[in-house]
C-alpha cells in the first residue's frame, strides 16, 4: 500500500496519453490552441505501460486515462488491453469529450474498459459550439448512447459549472431519470492563466473568479428548480448506495431516478485531506497536485533508468505530495497540458 508523508493512501493514477485534442474549449486552451509537444517529448504507450506496471507494484490499483482527448491517440484501444494485462489492474477508466466514442466504444469495451466519464457542460447546441469553438453536441450525445449500448458501467457525465454560461442544471438532472447516468457538477477550477474575461467572451482563455459557482449554490439551484419543475425533493445518497467512485463526489438523487447527481468541490469544500492520486502528464512529468506547478521528471528515468530507479521516482512523489493546494490561483500549464 502506497502512502504519502501525511498518511493518505495513494492508489489512483491519472495518466494523460496525449496533450492533443479535437476541440478548443474556451476555459481549457486559447482559440489558436497550444503548442503540441514534439513526438519524442511524449511518452510512448509502451513507456506508459511500463510506468503503470511499476506503479501497480507500489500500490496503485486504479488508473484513469485522460488527455487532451485520449481517443485521438493512435493505438488507444490496444493500450487499454495491454494496461490490463501488464498491470493486473481491472479498474481502468477513461475520460473523454465523447465526440469520437461512437467509433471506439465497442472496441474499448471488448478490450476491457467499463468505466467512462464524459465531459459535457451544456445541453444547448449553440452554447456547446461556442464553448468548444466548433464542436457538435449531437456527436457527444451519440457517444453517450454508444457507451450505454456496449454496457459500460458506470457512465458518468462531468459538468463544469460556469456562471457566465447558460446551463440547464435541471435538464441534466432529467437525464438521470431515464437511465443510470451519474451526472457530476464540478466547480470551475483555477487551472492555467487567471484572467478577467468570462467564458462567453470571444477572447476567453483563462480562469476567472467571477465565473466560479460553489457547489452549495449548485445544490440550492437543483433543489429549488427540481421542486418547481416537478422532479420532487433532492435527497442525499448514502455512500454505500452511490456509484462506485475513486474521488470526492457527494451524491444526491431525485425520487424515482435511475441515476444520481454528484457535486465535486475542489474550492468551496476542498478535499485535500482525502486526496488519493498522482498525475502523469503526456510528456512524462509526475504531478502530486493539480494546483501545484511542481513536477518530477519520469520520462528521462524511463528511458535511461532501471525499474528500481522508476520506483524511486514514485516514492519521491509520495514524499513530496503537499498537504493541500492552499487555494493557489492559476498554474503554468493549462488543463489540456496537465491531463483532465
Amino acid at each position: 500500500m502506497a502512502t504519502d508523508s501525511f498518511g493518505r493512501r495513494i492508489d489512483y493514477l491519472r495518466i494523460s496519453v496525449t496533450d492533443r485534442c479535437n476541440l478548443r474549449c474556451v476555459y481549457c486552451m486559447p482559440a489558436e490552441g497550444v503548442e503540441w509537444k514534439a513526438h519524442e517529448e511524449v511518452l510512448s504507450l509502451e513507456e506508459i505501460e511500463r510506468f503503470a506496471a511499476i506503479a501497480a507494484g507500489e500500490g496503485i490499483s486504479k488508473i484513469r486515462l485522460t488527455g487532451g482527448e485520449p481517443l485521438v491517440r493512435l493505438g488507444i484501444v490496444e493500450h487499454v488491453r495491454r494496461l490490463r494485462e501488464t498491470t493486473g489492474i481491472e479498474a481502468i477508466a477513461l475520460t473523454t469529450n465523447a465526440t469520437l466514442l461512437p467509433k471506439f466504444a465497442a472496441d474499448l469495451a471488448e478490450a476491457g474498459l467499463k468505466r467512462i466519464n464524459i465531459s459535457l457542460d451544456t445541453l444547448d447546441p449553440e452554447v456547446y459550439a461556442q464553448v468548444t469553438r466548433g464542436g457538435d453536441l449531437a456527436n457527444v450525445l451519440a457517444g453517450l448512447d454508444a457507451a450505454f449500448a456496449v454496457g459500460m458501467d458506470p457512465v458518468k457525465l462531468n459538468v463544469v459549472v460556469v456562471r457566465s454560461l447558460d446551463q440547464d442544471l435541471v435538464g441534466f438532472a432529467r437525464m438521470t431519470m431515464e437511465r443510470p447516468l451519474h451526472v457530476r457538477f464540478i466547480e470551475y477550477m483555477p487551472v492555467g492563466d487567471v484572467g478577467e474575461h468570462s467564458c462567453t467572451s470571444a477572447d476567453a482563455d483563462g480562469w476567472s473568479a467571477a465565473d466560479h459557482v460553489s457547489t452549495d449554490e449548485i445544490l440550492e439551484r437543483l433543489a429549488t428548480e427540481g421542486l418547481a419543475t416537478g422532479l420532487g425533493e433532492l435527497t442525499a445518497v448514502e455512500r454505500d448506495a452511490a456509484p462506485g467512485g475513486w474521488g470526492p463526489a457527494r451524491y444526491y438523487r431525485f425520487p424515482g431516478a435511475q441515476g444520481t447527481l454528484g457535486v465535486i468541490s475542489p474550492l468551496s469544500h476542498h478535499f485535500c485531506g482525502e486526496c488519493n492520486r498522482l498525475r502523469l502528464t503526456a510528456d512524462g512529468k509526475l504531478r502530486t497536485c493539480l494546483f501545484s506547478d511542481d513536477e518530477i521528471d519520469v520520462r528521462s528515468v524511463l528511458r535511461t533508468g532501471t525499474d528500481e530507479d522508476v520506483r524511486a521516482v514514485i516514492r519521491q512523489a509520495l514524499d513530496a505530495k503537499p498537504e493541500g493546494h492552499h487555494m493557489q490561483m492559476g498554474t503554468v500549464r493549462r488543463m489540456s497540458q496537465i491531463g483532465g
